[in-house]
Formats: structure tokens, C-alpha cells, sequence
């Protein structure tokens, strides 16, 4: 039988629900224990996902010499603050994107981790599915040809409500932060920094963005376009166009999902044969690098999460809205 990680869980809302779905699948993971202020919350939370510990502080939870390894996914505003504690009480990290409100929070996150020598990984989940890993193989060794333009997009309609965490600017809201984040990853992980990033927003009352349209330039004169809002739904897939062909990651791209590639006349539409959410993916991964002692991921890195927060950064920037 092969070795489990225990888990801990803080923050049980939808994300977490969802990716303790992912864990459940993961051949080396064992949901061990979960956190929230509201204990019935928590024992509800359990009882659904079969965790061994409920506890009613997240504190509690960080105690227990049990867990190895600490999945925060409560709101952006507090992924900083909780990594801190993670690491201070020696937990690997796995922290849900955005890893962090900016720059300067993620390099302090990263810092203690590598003095501490304690494993610390933000939850891009889409990195690890089968569908992005395919695409992104081929790319880099240029099966599909020169790359024209890259277009993505990630949109739906929310109300608008400054105490929900879309709107309030307190609890890091935004769609930039909570749904672009996806279509600049993708510029990112297949075209790396770009040379300049031009961005224009429409504010909402509460001051963080409803929607954000973002070029990134890059010398190869690639068209880059990205987008993110909550004012409608968006078809929420990325298009790549090159010389040659055409590849599509189709809705909802981030997710598990098919690609289409239109080659000489032809296309093909690939199905990865994800049989579960996807979360598991990244789950495992996590177990794996634990189970071989990597402070680390060897796929997503610490230092990709801080050349992703820096472009996040420079993207409110252009659209003045700090966090």
C-alpha cells in the first residue's frame, strides 16, 4: 500500500468543496482534518468528505502534529497571513490562487518557506490537467508551428454586492485577481514575461475592477489579448493562432476540457478522458513531491508564482487599482 499525505483543510467554502471532491481520487492523499470558525461548519464539512478532525479554529487545526500538509482556501486577503502560520508551525502550503494580494505578500510567503525549509506551492491547478500539459508540450517543441496571436478570455455575470468577496476591495476582490488570473497564466506559461503590458478596466463602485482587457507584448510581434469580467458570460476558451493552424482550448478552458486543432484542411477534437473534477491532479502532485522530500514543485515553481504575481502587479498597475 502506498503512503498517504494527511491533509488539513482552512477555509470551507465552495473551492474547498471542490477540490476536496479532486482529493478524494488522489491515490496518496488521505483528507485528515478540516477548519473553519463555525464548527458545525466544519463537522458538516467532515462528515461530507470523511475527514477524520473537524476543528473551530484554524489555529486548532495547525496544532495537530497529524497534519502534513495545509490546503488554504479561504478569500485572497487571508492567503498571506495563514501561509505565515503554516509554515511557522512547519505544514507544507498548498495556497489556493491568487497566492497572494501582490508581489511583496507572495516574496515574504516564499522566503520564510525556504528558510524554513517547508514545501510551499500555489493551487494553479490548471498547470497540472492533462489537456494544458498536452498543449503545452507541443507548443514548446513547436508541433503546431509559429504563434500569430493568443486570445483568452474568462467571463460571467455577478451581481454586483460590495460585501461579497467579488466586490470588496478588502477581501482582494476583483476579476483580475479571481478570473484573469487563468488567461495571463496562459500568456505567461507559453510566452513567458512579455516586454510591455498595456491594460484598461471598468472600476466598480467599490473601486476593484468588474472587467479587465490586457495585452501583453511581446518582441516576436505575437497579438496578445486577454480578458476577464463579471458582466456577462464570456465563451471562456483560449484561441492560438499560428502560420499554419489553429488550436482551440474550448470552454471552459482552465478547466478539464478538449482541444481542437484546425491543421491542412482538417480538425481533430481531443478528449482527455478526465474522469474526475481535475483537482486531483495537482493533489497528488503535491503528495508526490512531499513523499520525495521537494521543498518545491518541479512543475509550478515559486519562482513562476512571483513572475505571475509581478505580472498581476504591473496589471493593476496600468489600471490603478493597489491592493
Amino acid at each position: 500500500m502506498s503512503q498517504k499525505i494527511k491533509w488539513g483543510i482552512l477555509g470551507l467554502g465552495k473551492i474547498a468543496g471542490k477540490f476536496c471532491d479532486g482529493l478524494q481520487h488522489a491515490y496518496n492523499a488521505e483528507l485528515y482534518a478540516v477548519a473553519s470558525r463555525d464548527l458545525n461548519k466544519a463537522e458538516e464539512f467532515a462528515a461530507e468528505f470523511e475527514a477524520e478532525k473537524s476543528y473551530d479554529s484554524y489555529e486548532g487545526l495547525l496544532k495537530d502534529e497529524q497534519v502534513q500538509v495545509v490546503y488554504i482556501a479561504t478569500p485572497h486577503a487571508f492567503h498571506h497571513e495563514l501561509a505565515i502560520k503554516c509554515i511557522e508551525h512547519g505544514k507544507a502550503v498548498l495556497c489556493e490562487k491568487p497566492f497572494a494580494l501582490n508581489y511583496k505578500q507572495a516574496g515574504e510567503m516564499i522566503s520564510l518557506a525556504r528558510e524554513k525549509n517547508v514545501f510551499i506551492m500555489e493551487a494553479l491547478w490548471t498547470a497540472f490537467l492533462p489537456h494544458f500539459r498536452d498543449l503545452e508540450t507541443k507548443f514548446k517543441n513547436m508541433e503546431y508551428g509559429k504563434l500569430k496571436s493568443l486570445k483568452a478570455d474568462f467571463g460571467f455575470p455577478a451581481e454586483f454586492d460590495e460585501t461579497k468577496r467579488l466586490f470588496n476591495k478588502s477581501l482582494g476582490g476583483g476579476s483580475l485577481l479571481d478570473i484573469g488570473i487563468y488567461p495571463v497564466f496562459l500568456a505567461y506559461r507559453l510566452l513567458g514575461m512579455p516586454n510591455r503590458i498595456t491594460a484598461e478596466a471598468q472600476l466598480a463602485e467599490t473601486g476593484v475592477d468588474e472587467s479587465c482587457d490586457i495585452k501583453f507584448h511581446y518582441d516576436q510581434n505575437i497579438e496578445v489579448e486577454l480578458t476577464s469580467t463579471f458582466k456577462e458570460k464570456t465563451p471562456t476558451e483560449a484561441i492560438l493562432e499560428f502560420e499554419e493552424s489553429k488550436v482551440i482550448m474550448n470552454s471552459r478552458f482552465h478547466e478539464p476540457t478538449s482541444i481542437t486543432t484546425h491543421k491542412d484542411g482538417k480538425h481533430e477534437v481531443r478528449d482527455y478522458g478526465v474522469e474526475n473534477n481535475g483537482y486531483t491532479y495537482e493533489a497528488e502532485h503535491v503528495g508526490e513531491m512531499l513523499l520525495n522530500n521537494k521543498t518545491e514543485s518541479d512543475i509550478w515553481s515559486t519562482e513562476n508564482t512571483l513572475e505571475l504575481m509581478q505580472l498581476l502587479d504591473s496589471i493593476r498597475k496600468e489600471i490603478k487599482l493597489e491592493y
